[in-house]
């Protein structure tokens, strides 16, 4: 029987533990919170390591004599799964290419290197460097965006006013970099999107492309999700084109991809790109609902060395949105069995219970539920889900100063 090793236990990898089990194959868990959920799935084998202790990993990997290694959604563990596969011989992106596919800096040059859209952008270390480098982007008749270049789900990102806090703003973002480096770019206008793929022996497929809906400035967490793209054919054909030149130019070769795109003026530009499953659900639900296609099943028999079964088998519309609430401490939650009721809609899932507090959404981890919706379209699929969150009430008691 195949053993895989999967690196993250959260709620976020937790559909690829049970897959792998459900498909029969072993499963060796990774996560330093001892008490993750993915571990409570029945036969998993329990490893206590942070997913970024390769060596701690690797030991545990030869220990095990695993098969294949993957994670889910998360770019941290990408390095590690980069160096255990190259040490032991397994399927997975080499370490240049994990490089490349979390570090914004490193992802940028290789896109600008190998002629892939990209907007205007500078990578820097220190204050000094970070106010020169957003008085250039502004020079060059842009808005400014800074994010860390090391970070993922929206943390540290912060869309710059001509008034902003210099001083603050760096504080704010350098605050979620873990080397200290900030990425700062020309703000890019138009629909975002995400392109789900996954390569074959360097043949990378277009699954599906997600339209997105964020909470806007200046922190552009997500909010929403749809499929497929409601956008025009001929936009859709450049943004596929777009994102496989980019994961060519990474150096995807197997496995999955998550590639974020801005449709601009000047057209598609790549915002980043994750040589992994997308997270909110998008390739672990709605890709599925929408195509057939179950890309955490493909991901497995890739990392295994098997080959992935891609053909879609239907054309569906599904759709995720994400609650927003009023800022204090959770009182009572009402309407979620309403929700759930409601014609279409798949799950409803509530994130932060009662007694908790609930603040400004200013990352992924501050939203605090989600439903998920199957229709016949996208368009159908949106309404849905958006009708079963206006069924869902959080009584919040405000925080007082």
């Amino acid at each position: 029987m195949k053993k895989i090793m999967i690196l993250g236990a959260s709620i976020l990898q937790l559909p690829a533990i049970e897959k792998a089990k459900e498909m029969g194959f072993e499963v060796v868990a990774i996560d330093m919170n001892p008490e993750a959920i993915g571990f409570g799935v029945e036969g998993v084998m329990k490893e206590v390591i942070s997913t970024v202790d390769t060596p701690a990993v690797l030991e545990a990997a030869k220990k095990h004599q695993i098969d294949g290694i993957m994670t889910l959604a998360s770019d941290m563990p990408m390095k590690t799964v980069a160096a255990v596969s190259r040490k032991m011989g397994l399927v997975g992106v080499s370490e240049d290419t994990a490089l490349k596919a979390t570090n914004k800096a490193f992802m940028r040059d290789a896109l600008k290197e190998a002629g892939i859209p990209v907007p205007l952008y500078f990578c820097v270390s220190g204050k000094d460097a970070f106010k020169e480098a957003v008085e250039k982007v502004r020079m060059a008749g842009y808005q400014c965006i800074v994010k860390p270049a090391d970070n993922s789900g929206s943390r540290g990102v912060n869309l710059l006013k001509k008034d902003s806090d210099l001083d603050a703003a760096y504080e704010y973002t350098v605050h979620y970099s873990r080397g200290g480096e900030i990425v700062v770019e020309e703000f890019m206008e138009g629909p975002e999107v995400s392109v789900e793929t996954i390569a074959v022996d360097g043949n990378i497929h277009v699954i599906q492309i997600t339209d997105k809906l964020t909470t806007g400035a200046p922190y552009f967490v997500e909010m929403g999700h749809s499929q497929p793209s409601q956008l025009k054919e001929e936009t859709r054909k450049r943004i596929s084109e777009v994102a496989i030149a980019a994961n060519k130019a990474i150096g995807i070769q197997n496995g999955p991809s998550h590639t974020e795109i801005i449709v601009t003026k000047d057209g598609p530009k790549i915002v980043e790109l994750g040589a992994r499953l997308g997270g909110d659900c998008i390739t672990t639900h709605l890709v599925t609902l929408s195509t057939g296609v179950d890309m955490v099943e493909a991901s497995i028999r890739i990392a295994l060395g098997m080959k992935p079964d891609l053909e879609p088998k239907w054309n569906k519309g599904s759709a995720i949105r994400y609650l927003k609430t009023k800022i204090g401490t959770v009182k009572e939650i009402t309407g979620v069995e309403e929700a759930a009721t409601i014609p279409g809609v798949i799950q409803v899932s509530i994130v932060h219970n009662i007694g908790e507090e609930i603040g400004e959404i200013k990352s992924s981890i501050d939203r605090a539920g989600f439903v998920i919706a199957q229709a016949e379209g996208a368009m159908q699929a949106n309404i849905i889900a958006k009708a079963g969150i206006d069924a869902i009430d959080f009584v919040v008691e405000s925080l007082t100063i």
